[in-house]
């Protein structure tokens, strides 16, 4: 299986550098994790109810831990994939 290419908004890397040392090693496992197959079943990959990514797709949730999730979305291009949010679960999915 081909590696998706991850990138990122600003917004994502203005949550990234807020993180724990600790969150962002375990954020780091879970981005190879979705490069490699973003059904991975230890992301707990499921789409947002409601939610529309920025390029018309579906915006999904995947756990970085129990408290933290992250969401994401396939594009702009085949084989992209654009990390959007990443926060504790209930701020997370508030603007998924």
């Amino acid at each position: 299986m081909t590696a998706f290419v991850l990138l990122t908004t600003a917004r994502y890397e203005r949550q990234v550098a807020r993180l724990s040392p600790a969150v962002q090693k375990q954020l780091a496992a879970r981005h190879e994790q979705l490069a490699a197959n973003p059904r991975h079943p230890s992301l707990r990959t499921h789409p947002v109810e409601g939610a529309v990514g920025d390029f018309g797709t579906k915006v999904f949730e995947a756990y970085v831990s129990e408290k933290y999730r992250l969401t994401w979305e396939y594009g702009p291009k085949k084989g992209d994939i654009t990390l959007r949010n990443v926060d504790n679960h209930d701020d997370c999915l508030a603007s998924p």
